[in-house]
Formats: C-alpha cells, structure tokens, sequence
C-alpha cells in the first residue's frame, strides 16, 4: 500500500472540516469569526460604533414660566368667556367633532407665549399646550440661529469710489418676550439696521482698505448692531460680507496697482538675492585666496576634465605656466641678452628669432618645473 493510501487511512473521516472547532474560518477583512455553519457572525470590538448621548447642556435651554393669572383682570363678560372657552375646548378635545380644538403643538427650537386677553403671562417650552380657544392665544418664537441677507448695498467710499457690497447677518433670538412683543418687525429692523451701519462704516474708509479689511469690518459692524439688537432680545451672531463689486473701470486700475506692486516686490527681492550672492562670493575669494585652496580647485577641474572621453585635455595649472613663463623669460635673457622680461618671454614662446632652439628651451624649462 502506498504513503497516500496510508494517509487516508489515519484519517477515517476523509477530507472533512471540523467547523465546530473555534478559530477555523476567519474573515481577516470585515473581522468576523465564522463558529459553525448556521451560526451569526459574531463582530469583533473594533467594528463597534459607540454613540454619545445628548446632553442636557447640549439641548434648547429652558423659557418655561408662569406669572398666574392674578394680574389679568376681567369682570363678568371676561368670566362667561372663560367658561364657554372652557366648554368649547372641552368638547373640541373629543375626536371628529367640530369645535376648535384646544391643544397645540409647540416644535422644538421654538417658544411659545401664551396670552390672555391680549396680556402676556405664561412661556412654554415645546410640546403640547392647552389653551382657552376663546380667550387666550399662543405665538410661537423661532429661537434658532437664523440667516437674513442684508442684499447688496452700493457705497461711496472716502475716495470716492462707488462700491456694491453683498453680505449676510447671522442673528439668534435670547429674549421671546422682547422679539415678539418689544419690536413689530425684528427681521426687517436688524436688516435695516445692518444696511445703514454698513453704508456707515465702508463710507469711513478708503477703497483699498475696503479690499484688505474685509474681516475688520465686517466684525466693526456687528458690534454696532449688537448693541442695539441686544435691547430687542437678539444676539449677533456675526456678520460676513459675500461679495464686492467694482466697476471695470476701478477693477482695472486696483489690478494695474496690485501688479505694480508685485513687480516692484519681485525687483526688491532680486536686488537682495544679487546682494547676498555678491556677498557671498566675496567670502568665497577670500577662502580661495590660499595657494592650497586654488590647488584643489584645480584638482577638481582635472577630475571634471578627465571625464570626458571623446575629447583630449592637456591641463596646466596657473602656478605652473607663471613659474614656466619666469624661467624662460630670465634664462632667455641671460643666454640671447636679447631683452628680458613679458616682451622676451612672448618672443620666445612664438619662436620669433630662437626657431627650434628656443622651443626646445621652453620645453625643458616645463619640464623640469
């Protein structure tokens, strides 16, 4: 019998997969453990999402209160309202009847103010209200953080310069009884508000000042109407200008005056690179003033010359061809007496009245150097 046969046979069961055993079919992607077929993945820790509760801090503050009725006064025809108030929302609280029905609805981020007889004495927090169908009324506040855009607004700056100017206010109710009862139109006042302060404040400054302080005025400007709006119960939250407007003309000669100025930075700086390049290479001779010093720069010239392979460079160094040009020049005058010094010396390297013999000379001065 062979090996294979053998191997079979120790296993009586075949090619079979224990799936009950833990650990034996993974998945390494979503990291979920199979235990047996039939069974519910079982997810791991790090697949976990843990979600935060809300906290009370986190929620709409509370406006619940109630100064009683005590002060709402009413005589006999106040009293019959009342009741018949009372009755008819008794009867319109029973379902498909057609009496009013006397419970309504507050949303959350909202208020409700309740008044009776026209006179404010109770604020509810959302839910649901019951009031006398006949004699008290409810009215709803917004105390989220609301958007109003202020709309475009066109501006003379102290220059003279005819802007249109685009922003938007962001404003959140603090105070219900006031927005609802101490103002008839907050929304209509904070932006006309808004919309003079801003001529105000963009008319102070010049155009270019109205470019580059974008933020400081905007931040000028919801100061000043926060001070007011603080009386009509109403934070500010902030104020953003979207946009400015230019007329071509004043658009054309604020870019010619930003590329100006981008030009004549641009030669400043080049000035200052070819200053501190200067100076540089004047501490570079400095160092290079050494005779060691310019030996290796010519080292390194020789190693960079060698390189090249299709051409063929003799180097002589600037030392070497001084002190060859010197030995010529003294021994020329001392054997030819023909002159002495730079003339000689040229004389003698081109020839002019040695022929072979003075080549010859310059040769062996070269090469005992």
């Amino acid at each position: 019998m062979s090996d294979i046969d053998n191997k079979y046979d120790a296993n009586p069961r075949g090619n079979v997969v224990d799936h009950d055993a833990p650990h034996v079919t993974a998945d390494s992607d979503n990291g979920v453990a199979h235990h047996g077929i039939g069974k519910k993945p079982v997810p791991t820790e790090a697949h976990v999402i843990k979600v935060q509760p809300l906290k009370r801090s986190e929620m709409q503050p509370s406006y619940a209160q109630d100064l009683g009725t005590g002060e709402v006064t009413h005589g006999i025809y106040g009293s019959c309202l009342q009741v018949l108030g009372s009755v008819t929302g008794f009867l319109g609280a029973i379902p498909c009847c057609p009496c009013p029905n006397p419970f309504r609805n507050v949303q959350q981020g909202s208020v409700g103010l309740v008044s009776r007889f026209g006179k404010f004495y109770k604020s509810v927090d959302p839910g649901l209200v019951q009031v006398n169908v006949c004699t008290e009324s409810l009215r709803i506040v917004d105390v989220k953080i609301q958007i109003s855009p202020i709309g475009r607004q066109k501006v003379i700056t102290r220059d003279n310069v005819d802007v249109e100017i685009d922003s938007v206010i962001y404003f959140q109710i603090t105070n219900p009884y006031r927005a609802a009862f101490g103002i008839t139109d907050l929304r209509q006042a904070l932006i006309e508000r808004a919309q003079t302060t801003l001529r105000h404040v963009v008319g102070a400054r010049a155009v270019q000042s109205v470019v580059t302080e974008r933020e400081a005025i905007a931040f000028e400007i919801a100061e000043i109407v926060g001070d007011v709006a603080d009386k009509w119960g109403v934070a500010i939250e902030g104020i953003l200008i979207k946009d400015i407007i230019f007329s071509p003309e004043v658009s054309a000669s604020l870019s010619s005056a930003a590329q100006q100025k981008r030009i004549g930075e641009s030669k400043v700086i080049a000035a200052r690179a070819e200053v501190d390049a200067a100076r540089l290479m004047r501490q570079a001779a400095d160092i290079l003033a050494s005779p060691a010093a310019m030996q290796i720069r010519q080292l390194e010239a020789l190693q960079a010359m060698a390189k090249s392979a299709n051409s063929k460079v003799v180097f002589v160094p600037m030392q070497l061809q001084s002190d060859v040009v010197n030995q010529v020049a003294s021994g020329s005058g001392q054997t030819f007496g023909g002159g002495s010094g730079p003339a000689a010396a040229v004389r003698e390297e081109t020839g002019e009245g040695l022929g072979s013999v003075g080549r010859a000379a310059i040769l062996n001065s070269a090469a005992d150097v």
